[in-house]
């Protein structure tokens, strides 16, 4: 045995276990990401009535269902609930609470490994926070990206986005049918470090996972050369 590996034997023996699986299992960056409802309600067949971005998760890029016996309890958040009724609904059963479950279950209890975020009322109302903090429907509009029937340039929401937060974002769409004129602007995601502090989107990602990822939801980075449809109500 090397000197290197008896060295590595002896502190994983030594240190507090808490500190070793703190460390190997913790996340590094926060996703916050919102939707555009009518382009959700495009793939899952919904019917918003809805005209503002609207919450769809605050994710950390590690980890999923961390703790499958931390129970999601709505009357832990009972004081968050009409912000999130307005602003993280659910759009597929505005009266249900599963989808704040679902987020709960899949990510809350991985972000819960920080200190910060280690309780449902600190996650859901950090969550809040950061969405009125970024206020990204109002940006949009304040540079005249609205919801149209003409088509914008990528680059157009693009810049906009990054000259305003000063980060890279990550800008979803759904792609077309192979004919179609245009992509259709979905989803942004704007990332934070563990302290709450904007970073760019892609740091420290493999841009094959974060393909993949987005994929699987019907959803992934925009074509950058392809016009972008963003649906207004119908």
């Amino acid at each position: 045995m090397t000197f290197c590996s008896a060295f590595l034997l002896y502190l994983a023996a030594t240190l507090p276990s808490a500190f070793v699986i703190s460390n190997s299992n913790m996340w590094t960056k926060l996703i916050l990401t919102q939707h555009w409802p009518s382009s959700f309600c495009s793939m899952e067949h919904c019917h918003p009535n809805i005209s503002y971005w609207t919450l769809h998760g605050l994710w950390p890029d590690k980890g999923i269902n961390c703790n499958s016996s931390w129970h999601f309890n709505s009357s832990q958040i009972e004081d968050l609930l009409p912000d999130m009724e307005k602003n993280w609904p659910d759009l597929v059963d505005p009266a249900s609470t599963r989808f704040w479950k679902y987020e709960w279950h899949k990510h809350g209890t991985c972000a819960a490994k920080a200190e910060s975020l280690n309780s449902q009322h600190k996650y859901f109302s950090k969550a809040l926070e950061l969405y009125h903090k970024l206020d990204l429907d109002s940006v949009l509009r304040k540079f005249n990206i609205i919801p149209s029937e003409e088509y914008y340039k990528f680059s157009q929401i693009e810049v906009v986005i990054e000259n305003f937060y000063g980060v890279k974002a990550k800008i979803q769409c759904i792609h077309p049918s192979k004919n179609a004129d245009a992509q259709i602007l979905g989803q942004i995601e704007i990332c934070f470090s563990p302290d709450f502090t904007l970073q760019d989107c892609e740091k420290g990602r493999d841009l094959d996972d974060v393909m993949a990822v987005d994929r699987a939801s019907g959803l992934s980075v925009c074509d950058h050369d392809m016009p972008v449809y963003y649906p207004p109500l119908t």
